[in-house]
């Protein structure tokens, strides 16, 4: 499993969400992926917004998705199930 966290450097909710997840602590690595840098995986994983965060499964199949800023025990909470 790895999480994908799509992200803009334009976007505030994207840094806020990016300062709550440093507080969670996951073994799951995760990929931070400019949507202006790398457009060809926000439309593959069809991410409409961001902050997105969508856990990818070893075959890089979608397992779950997040959207928008999240407090850490919603973080802890899809990060650790599924």
């Amino acid at each position: 499993m790895k999480i994908l966290r799509f992200t803009a450097t334009w976007c505030q909710p994207c840094k806020a969400l990016a300062q709550n997840l440093e507080r969670v602590t996951t073994d799951l690595p995760i990929q931070v992926i400019d949507i202006d840098e790398q457009q060809d995986l926000a439309v593959h994983f069809n991410v409409r917004s961001v902050p997105t965060l969508v856990k990818i499964d070893a075959d890089k199949k979608e397992v779950a998705r997040l959207v928008g800023v999240q407090n850490t025990a919603e973080l802890y909470t899809f990060i650790n199930n599924n």
